[in-house]
């Protein structure tokens, strides 16, 4: 898919005393994008479904002072931050009730900042090895051509013998990737679905082919690989449909003989979520039928809606089945 490209940039000044702010602002002068040096985004729209649009349109490019990493069990040890929001359009995501009415992008510069930090939680560790995820707010890939730091942090767990690093994402950007010595202390797990899903409710993301396509070219590069299968929806035509894609990652990741793991989540809601979903999508397609559902509560200290027990079983026999079925090198990680 086409880069993603903002309609306006804010630049916090503190930012350009790094060389990824400076690449960054030429990047965006060059194409004529309107810089804002300012320490405070401001999005006015007239109504919410506005200031949505124009903060998935806008970056806000700028420094990541943490110091304590926060835990991120049972993915990895801990989480850090490139950047946070993306620019993807996903109607059902987690990330709606977190990052405010305004979700603009947060590219953060610091990249060797960033890297001393994620060295002080290693040594803390010896002689363990320590797993880092740097997905939990953000798509990195969606972002990575604005700075380049994925790369720089894959290079950098590359060389480090007791540091490991996690990528999730739905973009295909991966070229830079391709080349490099990671050493496989990277691994990349695309967030796949089903053609239906993908086109229904995942907006400006990279598509079911661009997806495995790019999950083919990591896995031809030796990363190790992994999926997260989400979220599983039931419809009219669901059982075919992922029976597709599962014999289409098949046929494309032949000869791939490594592990390959796979984590599978089914639809689920808040009423939170739905009520801003609704705001945001008025016109969704999404299944958000409280009557259809039952209550799970939540890691977070909400409830969520999830298939009834029945259904649910349902779609963990046959998926988990499917992938078994498929690839006698799989793990299946997890069903929620």
């Amino acid at each position: 898919m086409k880069l993603f490209i903002p309609d306006i940039a804010y630049i916090d000044p503190r930012s350009l005393k790094y060389p990824a702010g400076k690449s960054v602002k030429e990047y965006l002068d060059k194409l004529n994008i309107p810089i804002i040096n300012s320490r405070k985004v401001v999005i006015e729209g007239k109504s919410p479904q506005q200031n949505y649009a124009k903060a998935k349109r806008t970056v806000y490019i700028t420094i990541n002072l943490e110091k304590k990493l926060k835990s991120c069990k049972p993915s990895s040890d801990y989480q850090f931050s490139l950047s946070s929001s993306c620019p993807g359009h996903c109607e059902y995501c987690y990330l709606q009730t977190t990052q405010g009415e305004k979700p603009f992008m947060k590219v953060f510069v610091n990249i060797e900042d960033i890297l001393s930090v994620i060295q002080q939680h290693i040594e803390i560790n010896l002689p363990n090895i320590t797993s880092f995820e740097c997905g939990s707010i953000t798509d990195p890939v969606a972002l990575e051509h604005l700075t380049g730091n994925l790369k720089k942090c894959i290079e950098f767990f590359g060389s480090s013998n007791n540091g490991r690093l996690r990528v999730i994402t739905k973009f295909d950007n991966v070229d830079s990737f391709l080349n490099i010595n990671h050493n496989k202390h990277t691994k990349f797990r695309f967030s796949i679905n089903t053609r239906d899903v993908i086109n229904k409710f995942e907006h400006n993301t990279s598509t079911f082919e661009e997806r495995i396509s790019a999950a083919k070219k990591i896995a031809t590069a030796g990363y190790p690989i992994g999926f997260i299968v989400a979220p599983i929806m039931i419809y009219d035509s669901w059982k075919d449909d992922y029976k597709e894609l599962i014999h289409r990652l098949k046929v494309e990741l032949e000869g791939y003989n490594d592990e390959i793991s796979f984590e599978l989540i089914q639809h689920r809601f808040t009423s939170t979520a739905k009520e801003l979903i609704l705001t945001r999508f008025p016109d969704t397609q999404l299944d958000m039928n409280e009557e259809a559902r039952q209550l799970k509560w939540g890691p977070y200290g909400k409830f969520k809606y999830v298939y009834p027990k029945e259904k649910s079983s349902e779609i963990k026999e046959y998926i988990s089945e499917l992938i078994k079925t498929n690839f006698k090198n799989s793990i299946i990680e997890y069903f929620t």
